[in-house]
């Protein structure tokens, strides 16, 4: 039989596996996702990726603020779910919630656990020039990330590959791991393997003040740095254009040959000095502007060689 399922999710990453459930014939009774939050030019409320999505399925969606107290537990398992999912909901989960479903509740993690527990797996994997990640569904317990894991799926990561590369890429195979997951579950072999005890590191939310470049660092530290804060919040410098400083967001680039002052343009390609070696600007972003090419940005700002980027 069709499991019940109560899906907790919200951006983007956790819309394929909402989809995936659905599509398996699984009995999603409800959705819990983020309160809407204000967007765009008129700061309207505008649902989550997966609160619109689920309202497209015709899944009833609920956005508490907390699911702290006996009320919020209650109204929980009055679902009467068999499991709970759990793909970035963006909330912890109290005891009385995680207990609630006859067979507990799964999470999807975006890492290799027991690296890159947190919440900025994909973004900090990138940031430390891990070789590869994945992506593995959890048995949830108290702990952050602490719980077994029950399925995992690896993937390498590339040299010039960013957090929304990479993020996509995971999103779907974390989908089908989901289904499998449940597929178990349904057949009585579900099982799990507790996290290692040596390896453990943390990914902290990422804090803006980490974008901004220091191109006194290696080229390889700005390289891993640049593609994992891209798309959001972007890796940015400074330029100066006609007397005055503008920002300039780095969204992709590659390691390069070449050597000078930190920041020094080398070549209209868009190379640029680091404190060690240097990277090549694939693609970058104007204050106010479009992503474009690097040379084509740098013939806009008549930014020749030999000029600083700071």
């Amino acid at each position: 039989m069709p499991l019940k399922i109560v899906f907790m999710g919200t951006p983007d990453f956790a819309v394929p596996t909402l989809e995936k459930i659905h599509a398996a014939g699984h009995d999603v009774v409800a959705v819990y996702s983020q309160p809407p939050r204000p967007a765009g030019r008129g700061m309207a409320p505008r649902p989550s990726p997966v609160h619109a999505r689920a309202e497209a399925l015709g899944i009833p969606v609920f956005n508490p603020v907390s699911l702290k107290g006996e009320d919020a537990a209650e109204a929980f398992r009055a679902h009467g779910a068999d499991v709970g999912v759990v793909v970035a909901y963006g909330l912890l989960l109290p005891e009385a919630i995680l207990a609630a479903p006859r067979f507990g509740c799964l999470n999807l993690h975006g890492s290799k656990l027991p690296r890159w527990r947190g919440a900025a797996p994909i973004q900090r994997a990138i940031m430390a020039g891990d070789a590869s990640t994945a992506v593995e569904v959890m048995q949830m317990e108290k702990g952050l990330d602490t719980g077994p894991v029950a399925m995992s799926a690896e993937t390498p990561i590339g040299a010039d590959e960013t957090t929304l590369d990479l993020h996509d890429r995971l999103a779907a195979l974390g989908s089908d791991l989901m289904v499998k997951a449940l597929a178990a579950l349904e057949a009585g072999s579900f099982a799990t393997r507790p996290q290692a005890d040596d390896g453990v590191t943390y990914a902290r939310k990422i804090d803006k003040a980490e974008a901004r470049i220091d191109w006194s660092a290696p080229a390889k530290h700005v390289h891993d740095t640049a593609r994992g804060l891209s798309p959001f919040p972007g890796a940015w410098c400074e330029a100066t254009v006609g007397g005055k400083v503008e920002r300039l967001k780095v969204l992709r680039s590659t390691l390069a040959s070449g050597s000078g002052a930190p920041g020094e343009i080398l070549d209209r390609d868009g190379v640029v000095a680091c404190g060690d070696g240097a990277i090549r600007l694939v693609e970058v972003q104007r204050a106010g502007g479009r992503p474009q090419p690097a040379r084509q940005a740098f013939d806009a700002m008549k930014l020749a060689p030999g000029a600083r980027l700071l």
